[in-house]
């Protein structure tokens, strides 16, 4: 083979490898475009509800309470009557069952919105207003047209009458779409059309809050002594060794350590932000030190020194000079270790986090969930109402990740210093 061959033969290999590698960045890409598109597609509506516009009497024969009530007689007064009436005169029904199925088109927390409503204004005693009342989960998923209505009425949860009804409600202009805060204010529910993330955002919180507090202070101090302090020994390579290990150690296994320990042992409340925390902090724990090590490592010797030069000692040598210099990284991985905590779900899947938990929690050691959680559960679900929260949520999910990222990647950009 000549020279000139040769040159030509790896010319064309290294086109051959940019095309190779330009191809895998295509495709990566379009693997996520498609993931993007597909959650976005159907995540997008859970974002809104839909309601019906219907008039309330809040008739005085109908409550036992009166202008003016305090707040707490509003709270344990009696609107059941009030609103089966309400929802009854929204369309005439010729029997029982029809009533039973007119009902049905409402949220089964009606009652809730029309005594909502009486608190905002309680001077509403014998007067009329129009009030918007959230849909059931059938209609609300009817309306944005993910509800096949032309299937056989045995194979349908909406009968042909409440069809008829939904179709005079449209013309009438009854059916609104607004924007849907029981997503965001309300925790788990049964009914699709009343669940929220709020608690299980709540969980997550605290739990990434406890998770930071106790894994970023170890395992900076833990960087600094093994990277400055330490001796280099047997002892020393043998602690080294292992936080690389347990860096690679599946986070199930935490999960199990925590259910030994937190919970049987301890006997610490099952299911709370407080052990989520404790858990994640010692997942998180190798995956700060190591890019903390790598950071105090990148600080070049002449600043050690330096200080060293002008009478520092080497306390001072390291937390001031040294320290202030690593933190971008330092940061930087720290952050990249919370979001990785963030969208765990096994560890807490053993710790008990999948109880179905309806109230938002106010404390660490209330019972919650957590949005990967809340994804797991929802995703299990076999109401069709809970396809689209599931996939909200995973947007909010990624929204999160795809900040505490961003952030990461700016700290890096802005702070860090570049040595010549």
């Amino acid at each position: 083979m000549t020279k000139e061959e040769r040159l030509k033969k790896r010319h064309n290999s290294e086109k051959r490898f940019r095309f190779y590698g330009l191809a895998s960045i295509f495709v990566a890409l379009l693997f996520v475009l498609i993931l993007v598109n597909n959650i976005f597609s159907k995540g997008s509506s859970a974002f809104m509800k839909t309601a019906i516009n219907v008039e309330v009497f809040f008739d005085p024969e109908l409550l036992d309470i009166k202008n003016g009530s305090t707040l707490d007689e509003i709270q344990e007064a009696d609107f059941y009557d009030l609103t089966i009436e309400t929802l009854l005169k929204s369309y005439p029904a010729k029997n029982l069952d029809e009533e039973n199925e007119l009902i049905d088109l409402f949220t089964t927390d009606a009652e809730i919105e029309i005594k909502n409503a009486f608190i905002k204004n309680n001077n509403l005693i014998g007067k009329k207003i129009n009030l918007e009342i959230t849909a059931s989960d059938d209609i609300d998923q009817l309306h944005k047209g993910n509800y096949p209505r032309d299937l056989p009425e045995d194979r349908r949860r909406i009968s042909n009458f409440q069809l008829k009804i939904y179709d005079n409600f449209v013309v009438d202009k009854k059916i609104i779409k607004n924007f849907n805060n029981y997503f965001f204010s309300n925790g788990d529910s049964r009914d699709p059309e009343l669940a929220g993330i709020g608690g299980a955002l709540v969980g997550s919180f605290y739990s990434i809050l406890i998770c930071l507090l106790l894994s970023f202070p170890v395992a900076v101090l833990a960087s600094i002594y093994l990277e400055e302090f330490a001796p280099k020994n047997k002892i020393t390579d043998f602690i080294e060794i292992n936080i690389n290990n347990l860096a690679a150690v599946p986070s199930i296994v935490y999960g199990l350590l925590a259910l030994q320990i937190l919970l049987a042992t301890i006997q610490l409340p099952r299911s709370t932000p407080l052990v989520a925390g404790i858990t994640l902090a010692l997942m998180t724990l190798p995956r700060i030190i190591i890019p903390c090590r790598a950071s105090l490592k990148a600080v070049p010797p002449s600043i050690r020194e330096g200080a060293l030069a002008v009478g520092a000692s080497k306390f001072q040598s390291v937390f001031h000079h040294v320290v202030p210099l690593a933190l971008p990284g330092t940061l930087s991985g720290t952050i990249i270790g919370l979001a990785q905590a963030l969208g765990e779900t096994a560890p807490l899947i053993l710790i008990g986090m999948v109880a179905f938990v309806v109230d938002i929690p106010s404390t660490p050691i209330d019972p919650s969930a957590s949005l990967p959680v809340q994804v797991y559960l929802w995703s299990e679900s076999a109401e069709r109402g809970f396809v689209e929260k599931t996939s909200a949520t995973i947007m909010m999910l990624l929204s999160f990740l795809i900040v505490m990222n961003f952030v990461a990647v700016y700290l890096r950009q802005k702070f860090e210093k570049r040595w010549n």
